[in-house]
């Protein structure tokens, strides 16, 4: 079991079959599967895109930069609602983001994350990098590198990489294990390309697979699951 992760999970992971907003079932299924990975001893980062309220780059109508801050602003959402669910089923929590949010959130640093990890709480990485034409990927791998994380747990809606989308051609081939130059290579789109180059550049392996399944979560700390190991 590793001894700490970045589990990265989509906005739309929280919507579940809504497609938008919060699905509850959706996210205690998660909760109780990163509750079991606490108690275990697992040190947990967590970000969580904000696709579900916002996806800024469909807009044309408004300034790039506007847009990217308000799809920070939904990651902050995302991260206080999930907080709360992991409370309420006896996880200890705390958010933050690399700005102020008044007193929703705490201010990032590396020290306070530590500190955090050293009383058994979840961590929640809100609000990105802080900056615009920065995607969540490329946060969820700057704060792995940050706290050293042992790997990065990548939840998806599919159960791996594929060397084409599975969606469009039933005969998309699954990898079972990839390196990272590979992924940059064939243009597999895992995550942005600015991400995979820091992956590259600090050995930062990835677990890519399917949310849904059962003990996903888990089971990809484990290394022991159905899914896509992406090493350097």
């Amino acid at each position: 079991m590793m001894k700490r992760v970045l589990l990265k999970l989509s906005g739309e992971a929280l919507a579940g079959d809504k497609k938008t907003g919060f699905d509850e079932k959706a996210v205690l299924k998660a909760a109780y599967q990163i509750k079991t990975l606490s108690d275990a001893g697992t040190e947990i980062g967590i970000v969580i895109g904000g696709g579900n309220f916002w996806r800024g780059r469909t807009s044309e109508a408004i300034d790039r930069a506007k847009a990217d801050q308000i799809g920070m602003l939904a990651t902050v959402m995302n991260c206080i609602y999930v907080s709360e669910i992991f409370r309420s089923i006896g996880m200890k929590t705390n958010i933050l983001t690399p700005f102020e949010c008044g007193s929703f959130t705490k201010l990032y640093s590396k020290d306070r994350a530590e500190k955090y990890f050293a009383h058994n709480m979840v961590v929640f990485f809100a609000g990105g990098t802080g900056h615009p034409f920065f995607t969540t990927d490329t946060a969820a791998v700057l704060r792995a590198i940050e706290i050293e994380a042992d790997g990065i747990l990548l939840a998806k809606a599919v159960d791996g990489v594929y060397d084409s989308d599975p969606k469009v051609n039933p005969n998309a081939v699954r990898y079972d294990k990839l390196s990272i130059m590979e992924v940059i290579e064939k243009k597999l789109a895992v995550i942005d390309l600015t991400a995979s180059i820091m992956c590259m550049e600090h050995k930062m392996p990835m677990y890519v697979f399917r949310l849904n399944e059962e003990d996903s979560i888990v089971k990809a700390a484990s290394g022991n699951f159905n899914g896509t190991i992406i090493t350097v």
